[in-house]
C-alpha cells in the first residue's frame, strides 16, 4: 500500500495484519479521490475509524490542511504513528487514541471531509452522521465518505445529508454524502 498522489505520492504505507482492520486498497483509495475531485484547497479532515491512517494521509497529500485520526486499537495506533512520521509533516495530524463515540464528544470545530469506515457499517454510519451533525462538527459544505461492504444498504438521506454518489469496487462500496 502507498500514497497514491500529491505531496507524499508514491511513499509506502504500513498496514495492520489480521482481521481487525480492512485496509483500503490503493485502487479503492484512488477511486474515492477521483469521486471527490483529485486535489483540495485546504480543509479539515476527520477519519473516525482510521485503521492505518491512509485515507487521511492521502487527503493531506492532496492539499487538505489538517487531519484528526480516531483509532481505538493499540496496534493500529502504532501503524498510524509510523505512517504519519513517514510524511515528515506530523504537525498536520492529530491522533485520538479512543473510540469514535468518545472522540466525537471531545471534538471541536468543523470538518470539511469525513471518512467513515466503521466495523458495523449501516447502523454505525447513520449514528455517526447524526451525532456529528447534532454536535455541529460538520461544515456547511462537508462531504462524508463511507466505505462499507458491497452488501450494505445505506439510506438515501441521513438528517440533512443526501447520498450523492455510490460505487462498488470488488467487495467494497463507497458512498458519498453531501449536505442538501
Amino acid at each position: 500500500m502507498k500514497v497514491v498522489a500529491g505531496e507524499f505520492g508514491g511513499r509506502p504505507l504500513k498496514t495492520l495484519d489480521g482481521q481487525l482492520t480492512r485496509p483500503t486498497s490503493d485502487k479503492v483509495k484512488g477511486a474515492i479521490f477521483s469521486m471527490l475531485g483529485q486535489f483540495f484547497d485546504e480543509g479539515r479532515v476527520l477519519d473516525l475509524y482510521a485503521g492505518s491512517g491512509s485515507l487521511s494521509i492521502e487527503a493531506i497529500s492532496r492539499g487538505c490542511d489538517s487531519a484528526i485520526l480516531v483509532e481505538k486499537d493499540r496496534r493500529a495506533q502504532k501503524i498510524i504513528e509510523v505512517n504519519v512520521q513517514m510524511t515528515r509533516s506530523e504537525e498536520q495530524f492529530e491522533l485520538f487514541k479512543m473510540s469514535a463515540d468518545k472522540a466525537i464528544s471531545l471534538l471541536t470545530g468543523e470538518f470539511d471531509l469525513v471518512f467513515l469506515d466503521p466495523p458495523y457499517a449501516k447502523e454505525q454510519v447513520v449514528k455517526d452522521i447524526l451525532l456529528l451533525n447534532s454536535r455541529r462538527l460538520l461544515a456547511k459544505t462537508a462531504v462524508i465518505v463511507c466505505e462499507t461492504d458491497k452488501t450494505v444498504q445505506l439510506p438515501d438521506e441521513i438528517d440533512d445529508f443526501y447520498l450523492s454518489k455510490q460505487k462498488r469496487y470488488g467487495i467494497s462500496q463507497v458512498t458519498i454524502y453531501e449536505r442538501k
